[in-house]
């Protein structure tokens, strides 16, 4: 049995967990593996002050034990494994990173699903996640998007959760995940569902733009996971379908994502409602001031650990082209394009605007091409459909807005297309890495207008750090100069043309 698995061995019972009355002593700030001393270091360092915490139960979130192969491992070993794997880590007392599932230590049910969904080895972000999370500090982790992080904070959750007494009646979750976009906060649930069904964890998923019913209904029947975009959450809140007392797991994940699309008060009045010895868990890809100044609100004494650089930069694994033109030849660069890299494989291309989003989709479709379109006017069963349509490639060209940008999981986008530039070089991270996913590799062509010239030294940074080309044209804008007359630009650096031998789809 698992040192996790406090399950006891009658079929009958998927967990034995502790009783409501306490833990036999077990510290509020951490399992009963950490020395007074320790805990004395922790409580000077940043803990809640005692008075904050006067009326709650005591709860347990200290799991971690680290198995004889992490152990025997030198700190030169470590050292090098960090940097092979890109791995750089911040804070006291920062755990040794793990090389095998086995050595997280994690419940056999919880391996079980690991070894069903195929994974060989954990990510970087998992390797040193999973021992900092289990060990009940708060986290900070930076990793791109497609790292693995979602298992990196599902799995210690549900090791916490069944350490937790059982939800009573009224109970509202004890593991609850903020995600920025619907899109993301179902994806979430996927995996809670796949890697919580051994387990019996119950889990919702709550979210705008669906009618509120069953949502209700799975809150009051009570579940342990709760994945939720903020404006939903609030409103479940204030009409008491559920409450926060119980939430002793906080995940935020793209912490960034949720700022930049003004969730900041929404977020500050979610966090307010829970107990603050909670453990928070802090997921970005990028770091800006924003995002470090809402980390140092929420988390006491964090770790923190960044994959790659903290500095914005690409996966890879994605081939990025660049073409300078203006914005009347988009269209046409656009079908030329699909007629040249068109083989039925799932292509992906961002719009700004819902309307040119529509306005693009239809004339595809007028012209023959097989295109949907998703963004946040549609309903989410429109979305829904979309998504599905994508996923099983019955139509292989999908527009979106950025609400597909992040957190769209779809396997096998062989081609992303930037019709229009984002209004952020993250952003533009963020779109073109929705292909290259799970060591996949693959590709992302950029329309580049005089208007975004301000973008352009940022972006040829981008392009560099990945080892790209960098046009003539682009490196001339980088410096200031005027873009080249219209329609110098082109994907030549493909080493082939528009023209001929190209496809089109029947």
């Amino acid at each position: 049995m698992s040192r996790y698995d406090s399950r006891s061995g009658d079929p009958t019972s998927y967990r034995d967990r502790k009783s409501d009355s306490g833990f036999g002593g077990a510290s509020t700030y951490g399992g009963s593996g950490r020395s007074s001393s320790e805990r004395r270091e922790q409580d000077r360092a940043a803990s809640p002050r005692k008075s904050d915490l006067d009326g709650l139960t005591p709860f347990e979130k200290n799991f971690y034990v680290e198995s004889p192969s992490v152990a025997a491992m030198s700190e030169r070993e470590v050292e090098e494994y960090r940097q092979r794997r890109e791995i750089t880590v911040e804070g006291r007392d920062v755990p040794k990173p793990v090389k095998t599932f086995r050595d997280v230590g994690f419940p056999e049910y919880v391996l079980e699903e690991v070894k069903k969904a195929g994974f060989v080895e954990p990510t970087p972000i998992q390797a040193q996640g999973w021992p900092m999370a289990l060990k009940g500090r708060d986290l900070i982790g930076i990793a791109e998007t497609g790292s693995g992080k979602t298992l990196a904070y599902l799995l210690p959750a549900i090791v916490h959760v069944n350490a937790q007494p059982i939800l009573a009646p009224g109970d509202g979750p004890i593991v609850l995940v903020l995600a920025p976009t619907r899109e993301l906060a179902v994806q979430i649930q996927q995996e809670a569902a796949k890697f919580g069904a051994s387990s019996r964890i119950k889990n919702t998923c709550i979210y705008g733009g669906v009618p509120k019913g069953p949502q209700v209904r799975d809150l009051q029947k009570g579940v342990e996971i709760v994945i939720a975009t903020p404006g939903r959450l609030i409103d479940m809140m204030e009409s008491h379908h559920t409450n926060l007392r119980r939430v002793t797991y906080l995940v935020l994940d793209e912490a960034d994502r949720m700022l930049d699309m003004g969730f900041d008060p929404q977020i500050r009045k979610i966090v307010s409602q829970i107990r603050p010895d909670r453990q928070t868990l802090y997921w970005s890809a990028t770091w800006p001031k924003e995002v470090e100044q809402l980390a140092t609100k929420f988390l006491y004494n964090p770790y923190k650990v960044v994959i790659g650089s903290a500095d914005l930069k690409a996966n890879h694994a994605i081939r990025q082209h660049v073409d300078i033109v203006s914005e009347n030849q988009k269209y046409n660069k656009l079908v030329k394009l699909l007629e040249d890299i068109m083989d039925g494989s799932r292509i992906l291309i961002f719009m700004d605007t819902k309307k040119g989003c529509d306005q693009i989709t239809r004339q595809l479709r007028m012209d023959g091409w097989p295109a949907l379109s998703i963004h946040g006017d549609k309903s989410q069963a429109e979305r829904d459909w979309v998504l599905s349509e994508f996923k099983a490639g019955k139509s292989p060209i999908m527009t979106a807005t950025d609400v597909a940008a992040r957190g769209l999981d779809v396997k096998d986008v062989k081609y992303v297309i930037n019709y229009d530039f984002p209004g952020s070089l993250e952003d533009y991270v963020h779109r073109i890495g929705r292909t290259g996913r799970a060591g996949a590799k693959g590709t992302a062509y950029t329309f580049f207008t005089a208007s975004n010239a301000r973008f352009a030294k940022d972006l040829i940074s981008i392009l560099e750090e990945a080892g790209q080309k960098v046009s003539p044209e682009l490196a001339t804008m980088g410096r200031g100069a005027p873009p080249p007359p219209s329609g110098l630009g082109g994907f030549r650096d493909r080493g082939r043309g528009y023209g001929g031998g190209g496809r089109s789809w029947n």
